[in-house]
């Protein structure tokens, strides 16, 4: 694609970025056969081809954002799907992004988006809060109907619907502390705790951290990690998604000087694809580049990281019909589609792929929150898939998807390293039933 950026804009290294991504687009569109949006809407506008046209524009004349391509890049999921297909390399994700910072600078949005947007900033990113906010949900859930009649606060009623029911008990694993591991040792890791996955399901952790130890893998919960900022880097809040990366940055780092790591475990993937581009979002800053760039090479996804083991034999063969749903940010922003499977294939499961696979389950972080309608036309889409695989089980990768799939699935969702952990020798996974297990024990 060719570009007229002038001298003064190219000056600015994020602009340079871009201008790099935007000439290697041929215009070929292959793009827009994987890209959800344009698979649901149908519109050009709203397919990676028609928002890389848009943010070309905005860029290169250099002019604030405006209604409609805010309206386009919202849609968007961030699924990277279209990274995936790309014959020419394009890398959309850092466009995006730098697309989105550039609207949150120079946009104003309507109000009451601002306050939802604020406020999910607000929350999600810290456990404390977000605990506390799924307490307060039980009250507003009353008003759902009312709210969704109202286009302006579907979004609110979004977050009170996904709110679950009951919250788990915080867990001792999100403290800081080291795991010994059992036996010979086998390495030594990190593991991110997150923060919403701390919330929801802090029993992923939890099995991560007893399986790998029973493994002779030593874990370390350092002091000072946080959210991986993932959350709000999505939303254009560039300085707070940054602030994130540094924070975890400096805990892992100091890890690594106390002992050595080899690898900083990540359990949820929306986190591991941006905690693998630490290196990049800190690329310009001489006090963190280095550093950053030593993390994001650090970063494994469990799976990824128990596939390079030498794993024994399972401690049982449940024998049971397991779909699998590789997350978008899992097959298409680690491009890791082998290893989950391979791992559950080993551990006794039978594994089926749902169609469509490379379709996103409309989760992406925020999104079935700020966009629910679409949302709710791929995840219904998705579980359609899923259950027309005649498995037991759903097992993935990322809290997100876990949390999207089961509140329309008829089928129990868990995390893929909670199988794995209870086929060697740990607890059945809270919320499977024994006949979804093959009646195994």
């Amino acid at each position: 694609m060719q570009t007229n950026f002038s001298a003064a804009q190219l000056a600015d290294p994020h602009v340079a970025e871009s201008e790099k991504i935007l000439r290697k687009c041929v215009h070929c569109g292959f793009c827009t056969a994987t890209c959800p949006t344009y698979v649901t809407l149908g519109n050009e506008l709203d397919s990676p081809r028609g928002r890389i046209y848009l943010i070309k524009d905005m860029l290169e004349n250099g002019r604030p954002a405006d209604k409609e391509i805010v309206t386009h890049i919202d849609r968007c999921l961030s699924c990277l799907a279209c990274m995936t297909t790309c014959p020419s390399g394009v890398n959309y994700m850092h466009l995006v992004d730098h697309a989105r910072a550039h609207i949150e600078q120079t946009y104003r949005r309507p109000l009451l988006d601002r306050l939802t947007r604020a406020m999910l900033a607000f929350v999600l990113p810290y456990p404390g809060r977000f605990r506390a906010a799924l307490k307060l949900a039980g009250l507003g859930r009353p008003l759902i109907g009312l709210l969704e009649k109202l286009p302006t606060l579907k979004p609110v009623a979004a977050m009170l619907k996904l709110a679950p029911s009951s919250i788990p008990p915080a867990s001792p694993i999100a403290s800081p502390a080291v795991h010994a591991g059992q036996g010979t040792k086998r390495g030594r890791v990190a593991i991110l705790t997150g923060c919403a996955q701390s919330v929801l399901d802090p029993a992923i952790n939890e099995a991560t951290v007893s399986l790998l130890t029973r493994l002779g893998v030593e874990v370390v919960v350092p002091e000072g990690e946080g959210c991986c900022g993932a959350l709000v880097h999505h939303m254009g809040r560039e300085d707070q998604a940054l602030a994130s990366a540094r924070q975890n940055v400096d805990a892992w780092m100091r890890a690594v000087d106390q002992g050595g790591l080899d690898a900083i475990i990540i359990t949820a993937s929306g986190c591991g694809t941006t905690i693998k581009d630490y290196g990049f979002m800190l690329r310009v800053d001489p006090a963190y580049a280095e550093k950053a760039a030593r993390v994001s090479a650090l970063a494994k996804d469990i799976t990824e990281y128990l596939a390079a083991l030498d794993l024994p034999e399972p401690v049982r063969k449940p024998g049971t019909i397991v779909a699998y749903h590789s997350a978008c940010s899992m097959q298409h922003g680690q491009k890791i589609t082998r290893q989950p499977k391979e791992l559950l294939a080993k551990a006794g499961f039978m594994v089926r792929e749902p169609r469509e696979g490379h379709l996103c389950c409309g989760s992406a972080g925020t999104y079935n929150i700020l966009q629910p309608d679409i949302s709710a036309k791929l995840r219904n889409r998705k579980v359609k898939n899923i259950e027309a695989t005649g498995a037991e089980i759903v097992a993935t990768g990322n809290i997100g998807c876990i949390t999207q799939i089961a509140s329309a699935a008829k089928l129990p969702v868990v995390h893929t390293i909670k199988l794995l952990d209870w086929a060697y020798g740990g607890p059945k996974p809270d919320g499977v039933s024994e006949s979804s297990l093959g009646g195994a024990e």
